[in-house]
């Protein structure tokens, strides 16, 4: 959305609403722990739903007009939606925002809910996630540590890729390490999504390939400094590990999918391959909810029946 529809539409919430949707989106943040870019999200998905009811109605949505809004209206917001090119994916998400938003003001300002509340989101094919095998993940290891003709930068390179499918790291988390976090103890203290908190072990490969990319470095290391560094010494941008993966999963015949956040997957994969407890994958994760980690049992089944059907005499 650009900035002057996103002005536009401010200018058609009521003042009492606007000042609703703030205390939520506080609140949000505040006591859900809510991520910055999550907050953002939610007051666009609000902000657009409480603008297209006030065209529709043809006047101001005060909160007691919001307290009125029916099964119709409901029904002509999603098909405006649906009509502008929304996909299944993205309007089940804007209902939800929109839903949560209800059920906080509902509770407020007292008034029933059920209209929001019961509207029934689009039906869509949750994706799965993609994991490589650990043969995959092995050969892009190794040709990471090849592609660079600079020995300190394939060693950064590698160091990375190997904390993202070793402990199971974000790519944010992982180029979010300090200087001070090195040398890396066995286990480490990861600030996640929403400032959630968790304890992942460390693998003594990774905490070797952190201390042989930290050998090779030219950059001082300084309290505060990122642990890894980019060509001149700032920090590491995502953007370059993912150009680095991409060319080593061409290199390696792998598909698009192959990416930095595979090599998460695959940590909970593999770990669910080897009889790793799902609640405890959960928590290594940092997964706010046990249903997200719950996708890893789905790929598995699908892979399951991926060999059952290759393999079986009457498929």
């Amino acid at each position: 959305m650009s900035p002057r529809v996103a002005a536009a539409q401010d200018g058609l919430i009521s003042p009492a609403a606007h000042d609703a949707l703030q205390a939520w989106l506080a609140a949000q943040s505040a006591l859900k722990g809510a991520a910055e870019n999550t907050v953002t999200a939610y007051r666009g998905d609000v902000v657009e739903f409480l603008a297209f009811m006030t065209a529709h109605k043809a006047e101001p949505q005060g909160l007691g007009a919001l307290a009125r809004i029916t099964v119709s209206d409901m029904r002509a917001w999603m098909a405006r939606m649906r009509g502008a090119g929304l996909g299944s994916r993205s309007l089940a998400r804007k209902l939800s925002a929109v839903k949560a938003f209800y059920r906080w003001l509902a509770e407020r300002e007292g008034f029933e809910p059920t209209a929001v509340l019961a509207t029934r989101g689009p039906k869509f094919q949750k994706k799965l996630p993609r994991p490589l095998s650990e043969t995959a993940a092995r050969d892009i290891i190794e040709r990471v540590e090849s592609q660079s003709d600079i020995s300190w930068i394939a060693a950064r390179d590698v160091a990375v890729l190997t904390l993202l499918w070793g402990c199971g790291l974000r790519i944010s988390e992982a180029l979010g390490l300090k200087a001070e976090d090195a040398p890396l103890a066995s286990s480490l203290r990861i600030h996640g999504k929403g400032g959630k908190e968790r304890v992942v072990p460390v693998l003594p490969v990774a905490r070797q390939a952190v201390d042989e990319y930290l050998q090779l470095c030219p950059h001082p290391a300084r309290t505060g400094d990122p642990l890894f560094r980019a060509v001149r010494g700032g920090a590491l941008n995502p953007r370059t590990i993912q150009k680095v993966m991409a060319e080593a999963r061409m290199a390696c015949g792998l598909p698009a999918s192959a990416t930095p956040h595979a090599m998460r997957h695959s940590f909970a994969t593999h770990l669910l391959d080897a009889g790793g407890d799902l609640r405890a994958i959960q928590e290594l994760l940092g997964h706010a909810s046990l249903s997200t980690t719950q996708a890893y049992t789905a790929v598995d089944t699908a892979r399951l029946m991926e060999v059952y059907r290759n393999a079986h005499p009457k498929a």
